[in-house]
């Protein structure tokens, strides 16, 4: 199994003979057996070990034994302890929820912090089947069905090649201790439920049944690369970005068949598992949306508008024009001015004296109105939206420049005619939108 790992490690992982890295141990037989097969080819590393504090003297135990083997292999250890019950009640997720994300964060800290330039993780090919079969229920798409990646960002995955039943033969044969985490033989958890029953009866149809989902496994990859690929060109088809929001045509996604396939592809990296919505979106009228938990999908005039969820700002600020902040959410430079210079919407040109001493910079309320200059006479702000051709989340987006309750400025987009210069004005206040 070594020359093969070594063979394996040449061909498809050359970075991890050439750069330093992180290898996470848990003293399981996995991860026990991939720090002796780094170690017994030459690797550079340092171990990592996350204590959940979950299982009392057994959490000790695996800690233990990590240490020794750390120190018998005269390789660095990172300790971490986790109070991890305290995370699951603070950010209402599953304890195994929890522990990948308290053990993936701390690892990228490390790699961050550290000379290190990869994660490496102990993942192997009957993790892939139990993880294939699992999505395979949630109704995954190709991307859940490809299993667990080799690589994902800095994370390397070198064991996907080779059985726990391999595995467990090499440590058996050198010697290499290892724990048992007695939660994994619960099978009220899915995956402990896959991993003792439905895989053992899969494999049980062939001997080579772990072989040759591996090699069904490389089939999917490849439709997903061949996918992915062709996905890119519809993409630039059918959207453009402005903004920070995608805009998708609808007479062009309307050309795409089958659709539900193309909706799917375009919209799942977005949270989106409501497909019938998104189809009853193409057919509904101007300003309804669908949501996932992340984004916002909406429907205005002819077009789709995407953007993430949490832009709805509600905050306001006070601005002195004498005495500027910084937490404002726009780049303004003001200043005092003997004359009107550049000409741009990006920039008001206003009577000082005219203002109240201190300006406020806020959203748009219902009921608000101003007299937008070069338009004549008063017109409320929804109307001027309206007319503009503006979508929901141009009207979210807008900032308001206020002298008390009175607009000053649609800041970026038309000024209020109250507030003009005039051949009788002394202080002349100019104030300008700086790009981000």
């Amino acid at each position: 199994m070594l020359e093969a790992f070594r063979t394996h490690l040449a061909e498809q992982f050359p970075e991890l003979a050439e750069h330093p890295f992180l290898l996470a141990c848990s003293g399981g037989l996995d991860s026990m057996v991939l720090t002796h097969l780094c170690a017994e080819a030459g690797l550079r590393f340092d171990l990592a070990h996350c204590n959940f504090n979950l299982r009392g003297v057994e959490s000790d135990a695996d800690q233990q034994l990590v240490e020794e083997t750390a120190s018998s292999l005269r390789k660095k250890l990172h300790l971490k302890n986790f109070d991890t019950i305290g995370y699951v009640n603070q950010h209402k997720v599953s304890m195994q929820m929890a522990a990948r994300t308290l053990r993936y964060d701390w690892f990228h800290l490390l790699a961050r912090e550290s000379p290190l330039d990869f994660i490496v993780t102990a993942h192997h090919a009957d993790d892939a089947l139990e993880t294939f079969l699992i999505n395979l229920g949630r109704g995954s798409g190709l991307e859940g069905l490809c299993g667990i990646p080799r690589r994902h960002g800095i994370i390397r995955r070198p064991l996907l090649i080779f059985g726990r039943a391999e595995l467990e033969a090499y440590a058996k044969d050198r010697d290499i201790p290892w724990r048992e985490d007695a939660s994994n033989a619960d099978t009220r958890y899915l995956r402990n439920l896959v991993r003792k029953e439905v895989v053992p009866a899969l494999k049980s149809t062939s001997s080579g049944f772990l072989d040759q989902f591996g090699h069904s496994l490389q089939h999917l990859r490849g439709s997903r690369a061949l996918v992915g690929r062709y996905m890119e060109g519809i993409f630039h088809k059918v959207c453009r970005e402005r903004d920070g929001v995608l805009i998708y045509s609808l007479p062009a996604l309307r050309r795409l068949h089958p659709l539900d396939a193309h909706l799917y592809e375009l919209f799942r990296d977005f949270g989106f598992t409501d497909w019938k919505a998104i189809g009853r979106l193409m057919h509904s009228e101007t300003g309804r949306e669908v949501r996932s938990h992340t984004h916002r999908l909406l429907r205005n005039r002819e077009e789709l508008l995407l953007k993430p969820i949490g832009g709805e700002e509600s905050a306001e600020y006070t601005i002195d024009p004498d005495n500027l902040q910084e937490n404002l959410p726009l780049r303004l430079l003001v200043q005092e001015v003997e004359a009107l210079e550049e000409d741009s919407r990006r920039i008001l040109y206003a009577d000082k004296e005219t203002l109240n001493k201190q300006l406020l910079l806020r959203k748009w309320r219902k009921g608000d109105y101003f007299y937008p200059m070069g338009l004549g006479g008063r017109k409320k702000v929804s109307k001027f939206f309206r007319d503009e051709g503006w979508s929901q989340f141009q009207k979210e987006d807008a900032w308001l420049l206020c002298s008390g309750e009175d607009v000053v400025w649609v800041v970026g987009h038309r000024a209020d005619n109250r507030f003009r210069v005039r051949d009788t004005t002394r202080k002349i206040l100019k104030i300008k939108w700086l790009e981000d």
